[in-house]
Formats: C-alpha cells, structure tokens, sequence
C-alpha cells in the first residue's frame, strides 16, 4: 500500500515548510515556504557558508555596517536560501516581506518589488516566487495592489474568516490558514485537549475552505502551522498544505487508508460576505484569539529577522577587523 503521504499528493499540493535543503530535495515538495526563522536557520548550515562571505563582502561595499547596508545584506541572503530553493521544487517559493513592515502598506509594496527584481537578477522570475505578507488590513491592500501588477502574494499569518474574506476581495493568490497555533490557543485558553476533527484550527480551515468554494474564489487555502499528522489528515483535499520535514517524514512511513475530507466541487451554504475596513477591524476586534495570535506570530518573525540583521552585523564588523 502506497503511505499516506503519496495519498495526500494524489488530492493535494504538498508544499514544505522548510528552508532545509537536504529535506526539499529528499522530500520532493512542489513549493517551498520560507520565514526569517527558517532563512535563519538555513544560513546557519553549511551549504550557505560561501553565500554569507559574499553577501558580507558585497554589504561592505555598499556601506560598511550600517543600518541600511546591514538590512540590504540580509535581504540578499534571503533571496540565496530562495534562489536555491527554486533550483529544488517545480512549483513557488514564498519569500517574506519584513514582518515590520506589517502595518505599512507603500513600504511593503516597495519591499516586494525588491524581492521581485532581486530573484529577477539571478534569472528566477516572478512566476516562481510568492511574495508572503502578513494578513493585516494594510498588508492586504498591498497584495491587492501587487496582484493587479502581476505578482502573485501569500497571505501568511491568518487566523480568522474576516482576514479570508478581505483576501478573497483583493484577489489574492494564496492563504496561509495556521491550524496549529489556532489550536495552542485554544487549548491554553480552555486547557481541553481536541481531536482532529473538532480541532478549532481545522474547523476554522474547513470553513473558509467551504466559503471559498461555494462562492467560486480562485485564491488558493494552503493550511499551514501543523502541530500533528492528524491535523493533516482531517484536512486532506484541502488546495494546499505546507507541513514541516519531520511531519512529512511521519506521513511517508505511515500505512493505512487516506480519506479525502475536502473536494473542490464541495458547496455550502454561507452568505456572501463583504469586508471594508470598518468590518474588518471590529470583525478582529470580536475575535480575541485572531488578535492575539497575529500579534504575537508578527513580533516573533520581527525578532526574527532582528536575530538575522545582528547576525548579519556580527559578521561584518568581523570582516572590517
């Protein structure tokens, strides 16, 4: 019998959660996501050791260990891990906007056409990049604004129907529904334990996957923020699922059968929904976990890619010694 993974892939885009080069290629995803966690991570791997010295190297020119020079080297070693990313996955690679740059519509667009022109010089174009912004208000607008320019967006960090709604309004590509997170907040919050199928993550998944398909929204739902494998299989069928190494290396030694949960010719019956900024906002409000949890996942990718800048700093005052 085939393993549960080779079924998931029968009804569903596998994509990993990765930036482990050795696990992409092991692996075999069609796409790959990328956050400053994982950047930070890859970067510390041997593989990009020659890709930090030239990219150090290149930063001392453009400025020395300045603020700008020391941001501008981090960005081109996020664009290495993703560039060699591409090389291993047919599909897209997400590559993130700066997680403080959330709250700043123009600023995200300007950050993204950087991203875009940076893989660009390197001969990878925009069709196999997403460019992942956080779903606030203003960082949906900003993918609104990219979308009608060609460039496809990610909307990562979401957690609520309001925040599925506004993307579907700006005909966004792809969103990233967190399952796990949804559910650490849940059961901190009720100290229940949940089984897969009553899981708040994967009801909430479920929901926006159904609203998307009885109203016909192209924009992909690629659950991501997996805490088990049971959480991937109640959520089999679904577009998309981005799901970490040892996750996928769990599904690919299980047996048994797969059942398929969700299908696209699915149809329910919720109400066509409309969310400006008013609605949104007091929508977020109501939601305290929604809040709470988009919050907290932008100041931990902002402390993130604070821990790669002073990395990136570190390295080149080094150099200048």
């Amino acid at each position: 019998m085939t393993s549960k993974l080779e079924q998931l892939r029968s009804m569903t885009t596998v994509v990993a959660d990765t930036g482990d080069i050795e696990a992409v290629a092991r692996l075999k995803p069609v796409d790959c996501t990328t956050n400053p966690t994982i950047v930070l991570k890859a970067l510390g791997t041997d593989m990009f050791a020659d890709a930090v010295d030239e990219a150090v190297h290149w930063g001392r020119q453009q400025g020395g260990d300045s603020d700008a020079a020391v941001a501008a080297v981090a960005d081109r070693l996020a664009i290495s891990v993703g560039a060699k990313l591409v090389e291993l996955v047919p599909g897209r690679v997400s590559t993130e906007v700066d997680a403080d740059l959330s709250f700043d519509t123009e600023a995200s667009i300007a950050k993204a056409h950087g991203i875009i022109e940076a893989y660009k010089d390197r001969g990878i174009e925009r069709d196999r990049i997403l460019i992942k912004l956080a779903s606030t208000w203003e960082g949906i607008r900003a993918a609104e604004v990219l979308q009608k320019e060609g460039i496809d967006c990610n909307l990562t960090l979401l957690f609520s129907k309001a925040q599925a709604v506004a993307c579907a309004d700006a005909k966004v590509f792809l969103i990233s529904p967190f399952v796990g997170r949804i559910l650490d907040w849940y059961k901190k919050s009720t100290g229940k334990d949940y089984t897969a199928e009553e899981d708040p993550g994967v009801v909430s998944v479920r929901e926006i996957y159904d609203y998307y398909k009885t109203h016909d929204i192209a924009t992909i739902v690629m659950g991501a923020s997996f805490r088990n494998v049971g959480e991937i299989e109640a959520l089999a069928g679904c577009d998309r699922l981005t799901i970490s190494p040892n996750l996928l290396d769990e599904l690919d030694k299980a047996e048994g059968t797969l059942t398929r949960k969700l299908s696209p010719d699915q149809r329910g019956k919720q109400e066509t929904l409309s969310v400006d900024e008013k609605t949104f906002r007091w929508m977020m409000n109501e939601d305290a976990m929604a809040t709470e949890k988009l919050a907290e996942g932008i100041r931990s990718f902002a402390k993130d890619l604070t821990a790669l800048r002073t990395m990136v700093r570190e390295k080149m005052q080094r150099a200048a010694a």
